[in-house]
């Protein structure tokens, strides 16, 4: 059996609904994990944020506002008055459900809740779809099998224990239809995976029930091998390792959360990456495997401040480090780059939280510096120690933009580069002209 994902675009709009049956109606087994709708988790946000701030009236009138797009989905998404008056009352049932929030305290726990609706809007809204089309179908509520333990990770025992035993209880259909995102915490109460989503749901599922395959269908044709907002002519990367394309993912491209294929990865599960809109195309495909390229691919991730401790007493001493890295921990805040001198550390951090707390208590080893609005640029290819000159032309193409920091030798997939962010554009160009042009 394999696993479909489509995400929030390939689901966006009754047309791409209907775009979808030739693609999963083959008359093979399968489980379809869908998002929720193009904009509806962030008009669902919005409405979590207004009552959390107590404003009801202004709630209630985005929660008007969002129905009455639902209510047109189902006018054009349905052919028949039978399932029109069905999607009607599907429609009625949910918003009922979101506008009872508006008449009690609002909690975190709650807006989880309300959060959950789009995935359930747009599985129930399909399922109805492929019924009036007579195409056999079962759905299946993630709420069932997918939990998260007390630390926010999946409970990887219980959900391949759950839809084990889900599947045995439904009668064997060609298509399944199962919502992405959503899940229960370990108390049972609604919840969300959070990092990657509903790609992180269909890679659970699939390591779970062992699968043939994952499916993580978008609006583009895979992994480029540069950043398409910013150069031009980049082409889509037709075959990249696990580990290559978390480098990527990590590191700025979008089309893939760098976490969310992990459970594929330790089951050895492919994964294709493939676009709705272009369905023929074969996309990019991710396996163990690695083709050896000098240069494969350039990513750019923002938001990164980097801090440099100088400290004398670091000299000829151990144990430094491991009281520069237990402040990081005490914030839960992870270190992407890192790099040492004799009387110097430098870090680089994308998650500034608790950057001010973090900078009082290193102050406490030596003088801190601080630089925000960096950029980390990493480019993917062959990287392995025992190579020779396997770099040179980055140094080439960057001979123009100052580098802060320089990171090689960690992995034998990447190399990353520490630059102004303002510099990120002309960097990536740079590159793309140099490496692959």
């Amino acid at each position: 059996m394999k696993i479909m994902k489509f995400g929030g675009t390939s689901v966006g709009n009754p047309d791409r609904l209907k775009a979808l049956i030739p693609l999963i109606n083959d008359g093979q087994e399968k489980i379809v994990v869908l998002s929720a709708m193009a904009g509806t988790t962030n008009s669902l946000v919005e409405i979590s944020d207004l009552l959390h701030a107590d404003n009801i009236n202004e709630a209630s009138t985005k929660i008007d506002e969002l129905k009455s797009k639902y209510i047109k989905v189902v006018e054009e998404l349905f052919s028949t008055e039978k399932y029109k008056e069905s999607g009607h009352e599907l429609i009625n049932s949910h918003f009922e459900y979101i506008r009872n929030f508006t008449l009690r305290v609002f909690t975190t726990l709650q807006e989880k809740a309300i959060l959950a609706q789009g995935e359930l809007l747009s599985t129930s809204l399909f399922h109805l779809l492929l019924q009036e089309r007579n195409i056999k179908s079962t759905l299946l509520p993630a709420l069932n099998f997918m939990r998260i333990d007390k630390d926010g990770e999946p409970d990887s025992f219980y959900i391949k224990e759950n839809i084990i035993r889900e599947l045995k209880n439904h009668t064997p259909e060609n298509i399944i239809i199962t919502q992405g995102f959503i899940c229960r915490n370990a108390y049972g109460e609604i919840d969300n995976l959070k990092r990657g989503g509903s790609d992180f749901s269909a890679s659970l599922i699939g390591a779970a029930i062992d699968a043939s395959e994952i499916q993580i269908w978008t609006d583009i044709n895979g992994i480029h091998n540069n950043d398409p907002r910013y150069v031009e002519n980049t082409r889509v990367i037709r075959e990249l390792s696990f580990d290559e394309a978390a480098e990527l993912a990590y590191f700025g491209a979008k089309i893939l959360h760098p976490s969310s294929v992990n459970p594929a990865h330790e089951k050895n599960i492919p994964v294709w990456l493939k676009n709705t809109m272009e369905p023929e195309d074969i996309g990019t495909l991710i396996t163990s495997e690695s083709t050896r390229e000098d240069y494969k691919a350039v990513a750019a991730k923002d938001g990164i401040a980097v801090l440099r401790i100088r400290s004398d007493r670091m000299l000829m001493a151990y144990g430094f480090l491991r009281k520069i890295f237990e402040i990081f921990e005490a914030y839960k805040t992870p270190i992407d780059m890192i790099t040492t001198s004799e009387v110097c550390v430098s870090i680089t951090i994308d998650d500034c939280q608790y950057l001010d707390k973090i900078i009082k208590d290193l102050k406490e080893l030596g003088t801190v510096e601080v630089e925000e609005n960096q950029t980390i640029v990493c480019v993917v290819g062959d990287f392995r120690t025992e190579r020779t000159g396997s770099a040179p032309e980055i140094f080439e193409a960057l001979n123009t933009i100052p580098l802060k920091m320089i990171s090689y030798g960690g992995s034998p997939n990447s190399l990353s580069l520490l630059i102004d962010s303002s510099n990120k554009v002309e960097a990536l160009r740079l590159l793309s002209k140099h490496l692959f042009n």
